[in-house]
């Protein structure tokens, strides 16, 4: 994995890094198993409450690796489709491996995020850019149809109006763009910047009870796909499982103590 990604921990934060600049850390099929092995440890890790997305090199990703792509366009037969069907559907698990993660998940983008890589922030939870980022959702350019999850998650994050306008001219937008949209939520100076605001949220949100943020994602995630009643359902059904708990009372005696409180996630 150390040749896609290098890992870095601090306070109850990963730090995951796309880890080959050389090659624009373009994505590469190994990529993707090791993206899902990644975020099965981080959610399987009671230490780690928060994860954070950052590049290597010049740019965030330049995309899918496309030499290593055109190798598996094979003849038309049925057994090559449906061999590219699975081999599909493989890639899109390591992307969802993002959102099947109880820990929030922040991207935090430089320079060029582009194709694949638009596909992987998408399934965070928080985008974060520099002034100099630009996306493109490239596909439509390269004769293919977006596949890894942008034109699930994109509409429910900037609206179709948007979605469609970008999923279908394949043009780069930019950071102040993106900004409009909703599809970040803050644009930073430098990357020096862009790292101090990543972890900063992600300290902020490792300082609070592990249970309710879990539990906040997964309710989110569940009222996106099922809908608002679903969704309310679901929620109290979640909450009434989890009240009450130590964190919680935690909480509420630190509040009449006056005093920091020290969350363990039980």
């Amino acid at each position: 994995m150390e040749n896609n990604f290098r890992i870095e921990r601090e306070d109850g934060i990963a730090w995951l890094i796309l880890n080959r600049p050389e090659q624009r850390n373009t994505m590469t099929w190994d990529f993707f198993s090791d993206l899902q092995e990644n975020f099965t440890l981080f959610d399987a890790d009671a230490k780690v409450r928060a994860v954070v997305i950052r590049a290597e090199g010049k740019m965030f990703t330049a995309g899918l690796d496309l030499q290593g792509a055109a190798s598996l366009i094979g003849d038309n037969s049925a057994s090559s489709r449906e061999q590219m069907r699975k081999f599909i559907l493989h890639l899109q698990d390591g992307i969802s491996a993002l959102e099947r993660c109880r820990k929030p998940v922040i991207a935090a983008v430089h320079g060029w995020c582009i194709g694949g890589g638009v596909d992987l922030v998408t399934a965070c939870d928080i985008r974060i850019a520099t002034a100099d980022a630009r996306f493109s959702v490239r596909e439509t350019r390269i004769g293919i149809i977006a596949d890894l999850g942008t034109l699930q998650r994109l509409p429910t994050i900037i609206g179709h109006g948007w979605s469609r306008e970008l999923a279908l001219t394949g043009r780069d937008f930019s950071a102040d763009e993106a900004l409009k949209m909703g599809f970040i939520t803050h644009i930073c100076v430098d990357r020096e910047e862009l790292y101090k605001k990543a972890g900063e949220f992600a300290r902020e949100i490792a300082a609070l009870p592990p249970l309710a943020v879990q539990g906040t994602k997964d309710v989110l995630l569940n009222a996106r796909d099922q809908g608002i009643y679903p969704g309310l359902k679901y929620v109290a059904q979640k909450n009434s499982a989890l009240i009450p708990n130590d964190d919680m009372l935690e909480a509420i005696a630190a509040f009449m103590e006056k005093r920091t409180p020290r969350f363990t996630g039980h």
